[in-house]
């Protein structure tokens, strides 16, 4: 069963697009929050992407960039802009389609199936992409490439700082122990003893600086450490 991630504002517009596809066996989800989209299609993992442009807050071509930075998951534009410029737009700014309304809802389901059939096949599962990214409070880890981003700036880690940081962030506001983190670290390369735990929260920290997050990874003395949400921002 294919997800689609529906981003539409008009209630009465998602409803419709809702039902016809649940009707069709697709599993629908609709977005909650227009100032958290990124955080939901991390969320959600969805096959497909239908998404406005007039939208609260932040226009779609934005949060087609934003989910671009996570996924490639197949997104279509459909929105009431009939402008050249306006689907131009979408394509150069990562849309796979673009539908004008109003709209055939038959036109609508065949373009989805066309684009799920060209992107995963007949019996493809879904983009794995955006299985690679954990968020915490806005801020986005990047298992993949050993980068975390923190309001569009990024920082890349080392392979132990990443393992270290990703632990502590998958745990977020709970003291892990330093016999846990030393397990993160270990290797069968290159020794791992408490020095190399220390240094290791040192730098991240310093990294976590340089994006605006300061005092966001506590030491509990005899415990070990806990990544605190409550962070202050330092921009």
């Amino acid at each position: 069963m294919y997800r689609i991630f529906i981003i539409e504002d008009d209630p009465k517009i998602a409803s419709i697009l809702h039902d016809y596809f649940t009707r069709y066996d697709y599993e629908v989800v609709q977005a909650q929050d227009y100032r958290r989209v990124k955080q939901e299609c991390i969320e959600v993992r969805p096959d497909l992407v239908l998404l406005d442009i007039n939208l609260p807050y932040y226009d779609g071509f934005y949060w087609c960039r934003q989910i671009r930075t996570l996924s490639n998951v197949p997104i279509i534009f459909i929105s009431a802009r009939t402008g050249e410029m306006d689907q131009v737009m979408a394509i150069e700014n990562g849309g796979d389609d673009y539908i004008t309304k109003p709209f055939h809802l038959e036109i609508v389901m065949s373009k989805i199936k066309s684009l799920l059939r060209r992107t995963y096949g007949e019996y493809a599962g879904s983009d794995l992409a955006t299985r690679n990214v954990y968020h915490v409070r806005g801020l986005y880890l990047y298992s993949d490439q050993n980068v975390v981003e923190w309001k569009g700036m990024r920082s890349e880690l080392s392979k132990k700082e990443f393992r270290l940081f990703s632990c502590l962030a998958q745990k977020a506001n709970q003291i892990v122990s330093r016999e846990e983190l030393l397990e993160v670290l270990w290797d069968d390369v290159e020794f791992v003893d408490d020095n190399t735990l220390s240094v290791n929260v040192t730098r991240v920290r310093r990294r976590l600086g340089e994006l605006g997050i300061r005092n966001a990874i506590e030491t509990k003395r005899s415990q070990g450490y806990r990544l605190v949400t409550n962070w202050e921002d330092g921009q």
